[in-house]
């Protein structure tokens, strides 16, 4: 990014680098550890760092509860996954992960298993495959991330997407986000009738829902009366209610869905179990025992593709909001956490956990006034301990969980202020990336459509050179991405 100088007027427009520091950066370190990850510099406090990464951990703890569902399935030879060590591998996974984009790229994002790669793996991959060569694919997509990040392609595509663009897949992400809090609150359903509704049937029903609303109100209240942890505090409540609501009105389990407010039956403590670790079979996915050379070619080029991207807009968004990126949307140390997130790929491939990608859930940490990769450390530590306390992270509710969601999405809407809405040439991409990532569900649709939309309205206006080449080139990459269907189909690949 450029050098901002601390004198009204000026700038300094030398290159970046990971230790550019920008005007709030001038506070002077207290210790060393302040000193590491930049905490005083990025006008933060231990405290916030702290509570950050525990909140990010409560947001995101249902992965080790549902990843190990979405990898259930059985593969070819009908070998299906110990459920025990698919919870070790996930909390192992996003635990080393999640401390290396701490400690190497000093930034408040935690990663874990990723659901669409889960999906995609267990749904495409895995029915003509083993398990060994599904997680090869997650290892050869992970390096092929690394490299694009290792030759500087990944950040130039980054900082090349036009700064109007950016403020887009914030707002969008915080849509996203906000609509998967309410979906998995109960509060908007996803079904039968209409496209979505109020509940499952037009209207709210249930303890769970009615919890979401009591833990929603309170952060609100909370974060309007500027209290010092207010989301932290909020879930905090939400699950001591759902643990009395629960034990009062002895409600079945299966109202909770995945995580039910209750001691553990079995007790806090499990043994991890690390058989999944290093079964892995690098390329024969790509033989004729395995999906076949195109097959495999194609399902790599996906995960590539929505690895790639949901992570890109992810740091952008969460980056964008917790502060650390400059006038033109570029952050320091990006570089570095894009190679931990490439990375990720394949330490979950090893892990056996599926590919690890930054979670959006990491904006409820910058909530609660997080900025450096000491919160980071926080989220993955509390995933180590978890190999050992696995049945502690089902207490907390999803509807409580859920409540940071929309609170998050609501504070990244800010971003719009941005945007010059009555200029169309922006307003329009801008429009379709912020709808398309909610209304897909999907990250990667919604960079998609605005970089496609910006580049052709700029060609219809005859400023075809104005984008540049990387755009015109990701334009070229996302056109085959919605194609990809019918150029599967003229492949022969199913």
């Amino acid at each position: 990014m450029t050098r901002i100088s601390t004198e009204p007027g000026t700038t300094d427009d030398r290159p970046a680098t990971d230790d550019t520091l920008t005007p709030s950066e001038a506070n002077p370190p207290k210790n060393k550890l302040d000193a590491y990850f930049k905490i005083s510099a990025r006008g933060s406090t231990f405290g916030n760092e702290l509570r950050g990464g525990l909140t990010t951990f409560m947001a995101m703890a249902y992965i080790l509860l549902l990843n190990p569902i979405l990898l259930g399935g059985a593969d070819k030879n009908g070998v299906h996954l110990d459920h025990a060590q698919l919870t070790t591998a996930t909390a192992l996974a996003a635990a080393v992960t999640t401390i290396l984009l701490g400690v190497v790229g000093n930034v408040p994002l935690a990663a874990a298993a990723g659901l669409s790669v889960s999906g995609a793996i267990s749904a495409i991959v895995v029915p003509h495959t083993t398990w060994e060569q599904a997680f090869g694919l997650c290892v050869i997509y992970g390096l092929a991330i690394v490299l694009l990040v290792v030759s500087g392609l990944r950040e130039k595509i980054m900082n090349g997407i036009p700064l109007p663009i950016k403020h887009a897949i914030t707002i969008g992400i915080g849509l996203f986000i906000a609509l998967i809090g309410l979906n998995k609150a109960g509060f908007v359903f996803a079904g039968k009738g209409p496209l979505l509704s109020l509940g499952p049937t037009g209207e709210l029903s249930g303890w769970p829902v009615l919890i979401f609303c009591i833990t929603l109100l309170t952060i609100f209240v909370l974060l309007v009366r500027n209290t010092r942890g207010a989301i932290l505090i909020g879930l905090a409540a939400g699950t001591a209610i759902a643990f009395i609501v629960n034990a009062a009105a002895g409600l079945d389990d299966k109202v909770w869905g995945l995580q039910v407010p209750k001691w553990p039956g079995d007790g806090p403590v499990a043994a991890p179990d690390f058989g999944l670790f290093g079964h892995v079979d690098l390329f024969g996915a790509f033989g004729s025992q395995g999906m076949g050379a195109i097959s495999a070619s194609v399902a790599v080029f996906t995960l590539v593709l929505a690895g790639f991207f949901d992570a890109m807009a992810t740091i952008i968004g969460v980056g964008t909001e917790a502060g650390l990126a400059d006038k033109q949307g570029r952050m320091p140390g990006l570089s570095k956490a894009l190679f931990v997130d490439g990375a990720g790929g394949a330490i979950g491939g090893l892990s056996g956990a599926s590919g690890q990608t930054v979670f959006v859930e990491s904006a409820t940490g910058v909530g609660e006034g997080s900025r450096t990769g000491l919160a980071s450390v926080v989220t993955g530590g509390v995933f180590t301990l978890m190999l050992f306390f696995t049945p502690l992270a089902g207490i907390v509710p999803v509807q409580v969980a859920s409540a940071a969601l929309v609170v998050i999405g609501s504070m990244m809407m800010s971003q719009a202020r941005h945007i010059d809405w009555s200029d169309r040439e922006v307003a329009i991409p801008a429009f379709l990336t912020c709808v398309l990532m909610p209304f897909t569900y999907s990250i990667t649709a919604g960079v998609a459509a605005g970089v496609v939309t910006y580049c052709v309205i700029k060609a219809g206006r005859g400023k075809w050179r104005e984008p540049g080449p990387l755009m015109w080139i990701l334009t070229g990459v996302f056109l085959i991405y919605f194609a990809l269907t019918p150029i599967k189909a003229w492949l022969g690949v199913h």
